[in-house]
């Protein structure tokens, strides 16, 4: 089946959430720019956006229908030529019209999931729940006669399970956005040995189309990304729980969460990621990859706690940040959680006696946003590097003992194949978590 003909039906499942949301925007417009080539007028496409909740359904229009307005704006010199047919469309805003008009007719909201019964390719993006994506893969697949691909948005459970589980026969390989989709580059594609040829073939032109990096994984639970996040989160739990002995943990906190923002130059701190994330997910996420992990214990007592309390984080509806480990005003952190009181404690009451504790950042440390633009980062990050490696500050000390360890881990996914080569790590830190520069580098 060509491409055309395979993305002409199409599924997405938990299309009111976050991710199902942005994929369905990105699928939407993919399809809206099929239909628009001369060769594919005659034909009908039909995208079914699949969730449990009217209400999400019903918001999900209006965030569509804004977004695709923003995509024909960038656009619309390439939208007048394929609508230079249509005489009526003379103005830029009749071309935007037009092409949101043709957008939303190809959407179709429902919260019946045998909508997907006719679908010749199914997005899935409900939660991190094993048992509930098989249960609806099976359901698909055993109502659906045109032997549907699934593509499934998992960032953690391994695809052959999945693809046993559900009796899939090959047609399902993990297609990881990373969070928000419609903004980050990264993909990563995980795929098992039964997936058909074409069936891969597809998956890369249809990243390609979108604009997607892709950065192959193993199938392997946690793959690149949260292999590596998960990691480098325990191991900034473990030292600010390590550092309680010396303060109490909400200053503990505080302090490896600016160690790893402010001393390595990273978009922001693991406490802060972790919240971003959320407290819960993380913690879910870390019970899915335990089981195929014997060698090591991939949990968190502090995590649990904090989640059992009914501290989880992760994100408002409107994207504004929920308070988890800190405590934000205006998305920035000004509190830290107390686990003893369960109340947040104001940085302004110790952030002299924390920042005074951890000794000043060197000077030759750059901020993450001055780090971005540098031309050459290689001169910038060698000095950096070795100031933090002459200083006896605890601040430096913490910093280099933490780049070393998500350099350990980072070289570990790639002997335990999970990673194909060290520069696939470095792709998805550098583009699916912005960092600056990979954990695998010369400087330490």
């Amino acid at each position: 089946m060509e491409y055309t003909k395979r993305i002409q039906k199409v599924s997405v499942l938990g299309a009111a959430g976050k991710m199902g949301s942005g994929i369905l925007l990105l699928t939407a417009v993919e399809m809206a720019d099929q239909m628009l080539k001369p060769e594919n007028k005659e034909k009908i496409f039909v995208l079914n956006a699949i969730d449990t909740s009217d209400e999400g359904l019903l918001g999900l229009l209006g965030y569509l229908r804004s977004q695709v307005v923003k995509a024909a704006e960038k656009k619309v010199v390439t939208l007048r030529r394929a609508y230079a047919d249509k005489a009526g469309l003379i103005e830029n805003s009749d071309i935007i019209d037009a092409y949101v008009q043709d957008v939303m007719s190809i959407v179709r909201t429902t919260t019946r999931i045998e909508a997907a019964y006719d679908s010749t390719l199914v997005f899935e993006a409900v939660s991190e729940n094993q048992a509930l994506k098989e249960k609806l893969f099976r359901m698909i697949n055993e109502n659906n006669s045109s032997q549907p691909w699934f593509f499934t948005n998992t960032s953690s459970v391994p695809i052959g399970g999945l693809n046993t589980n559900a009796s899939l026969n090959g047609r399902i390989l993990g297609f990881h956005f990373y969070n928000p989709p419609a903004i980050q580059k990264l993909v990563e594609l995980i795929t098992i040995k039964e997936n058909p040829a074409e069936m891969v073939e597809f998956a890369n032109q249809y990243a390609s189309n979108l604009r997607k990096t892709v950065v192959p994984s193993n199938d392997i639970a946690g793959f690149i990304g949260n292999g590596h996040f998960m990691r480098d989160a325990l191991f900034g739990i473990s030292e600010a729980e390590r550092l309680s002995a010396m303060m109490p943990l909400h200053e503990a906190i505080y302090c490896v969460d600016r160690v790893t923002r402010d001393f390595l130059s990273r978009p922001m701190g693991i406490f802060q990621l972790i919240d971003y994330v959320g407290l819960d997910v993380v913690q879910f996420i870390l019970r899915v990859m335990q089981p195929h992990m014997h060698a090591e214990k991939l949990h968190s007592s502090l995590l649990d706690e904090l989640v059992l309390s009914g501290v989880k984080g992760g994100q408002f509806s409107d994207g504004s940040q929920k308070d988890g480990f800190l405590k934000y005003e205006k998305g920035k952190p000004v509190a830290v959680i107390d686990k003893n009181t369960g109340s947040y404690t104001d940085i302004a009451s110790f952030r002299e006696k924390a920042d005074g504790w951890l000794g000043a950042v060197p000077t030759e440390v750059l901020a993450w946003k001055a780090l971005v633009k540098a031309a050459d980062k290689n001169a910038v990050l060698k000095p950096a590097y070795k100031a933090l490696q002459a200083s006896a500050a605890p601040g430096a000390v913490l910093a280099i003992a933490y780049a070393r360890n998500s350099r350990e881990v980072a070289l570990k996914l790639v002997s335990d194949k999970v990673a194909q080569s060290e520069k696939d790590v470095n792709t998805v830190l550098l583009t699916g978590f912005f960092h600056a520069y990979g954990p695998i580098n010369e400087y330490l």
